[in-house]
């Protein structure tokens, strides 16, 4: 959950820290600017080892640091090791930014920039692209902040970045919703949770079974039960009553959850439905389906809505 920011610190008193990481050539530079010209104190692929000693000196600015694979001790135990322990710090607030891109971008610009992977620089780009890919993937499931930059300029990600890290945009409440399968476990920094369980069941229906919440044949299925409209009507006007109040309070980001069993049918037809909501009634909101992107249904970090 994010705090309200001011200067450097939150309004809990918890200094800003942003982790910058994602596949080589995904924009983590562009970002890393963009957080600059922000006000961010930025240090672009410091050695992991080297964090912890860093932080214990006075913050007098919000601080954003880059991380990848070319760090001389990376490995996606140490950074999830870093995440944890910076986490667990009460004079901490620490987002994880995630730079996504799809491998047939990422080979194009390879490409276009004849530059080696640091993966594989005796091989072609693709193999380097996909030990990077294996090698992310525990990162990429930890990310507070995952933005696709596959179809962004430069100037678009600078923009994006600035949406959810503009420290002048306290008033501003960015709002994600996750679907997610209760078998794979809760996503890490919901601060409200539903549970689509109890709805009708589409993978008990041959036909349905192989579709996804986003299909409308599915929608209607779990729409039918005599359950779901009131569902969604106290669901939604719960968070239409506390957005504002979220708001009062200073916050500049909430993150709410649906979750069914597999994650595929129930709780990502509810997120589609209470994100148009939402949206609809003029709120920032994004919206993510965990397991979804896990078997590349669709991209990662859709944005839905602009902001109240």
């Amino acid at each position: 959950m994010a705090e309200r920011r001011e200067g450097s610190v939150t309004s809990t008193g918890a200094s800003r820290i942003v982790l910058v990481t994602g596949p080589s050539g995904s924009g983590r530079t562009t970002a890393l600017a963009a957080l600059e010209d922000l006000g961010y104190e930025t240090i672009h692929n410091l050695p992991l080892s080297l964090v912890p000693r860093l932080l214990d000196g006075p913050l007098d600015r919000p601080l954003a640091l880059a991380v990848d694979v070319r760090n001389r001790d990376f490995s996606a135990a140490r950074l999830i090791e870093l995440i944890d322990r910076l986490t667990r710090d009460p004079k901490l607030k620490l987002d994880l930014l995630y730079l996504d891109t799809q491998p047939d971008v990422l080979i194009r610009r390879y490409s276009e920039t004849r530059r080696r992977h640091p993966m594989a620089p005796e091989d072609a780009p693709l193999e380097g692209i996909r030990l990077e890919t294996d090698l992310l993937v525990p990162i990429r499931t930890r990310a507070d902040v995952l933005i696709d930059t596959s179809s962004m300029t430069p100037h678009d990600l600078r923009a994006e970045v600035a949406r959810w890290f503009d420290m002048s945009h306290i008033a501003r409440l960015a709002v994600s919703l996750h679907s997610f399968s209760y078998k794979r476990g809760v996503p890490r920094g919901l601060d409200m949770m539903f549970d689509c369980r109890f709805l009708n069941n589409p993978y008990w229906v041959p036909a349905l079974r192989g579709l996804t919440g986003l299909d409308p044949e599915v929608a209607a299925y779990v729409a039918s039960d005599p359950r779901y409209g009131e569902f969604i009507e106290r669901v939604t006007g719960l968070l239409l009553f506390l957005l504002p109040a979220h708001v009062a309070e200073g916050k500049s980001h909430l993150s709410v959850g649906f979750g069914c069993t597999g994650g595929q049918h129930r709780s990502v037809a509810v997120n589609e439905v209470v994100t148009k909501a939402l949206a609809d009634a003029g709120w920032q909101v994004s919206k993510r389906h965990r397991e979804l992107e896990r078997r590349a249904i669709v991209p990662p970090g859709v944005k839905t809505g602009s902001g109240a």
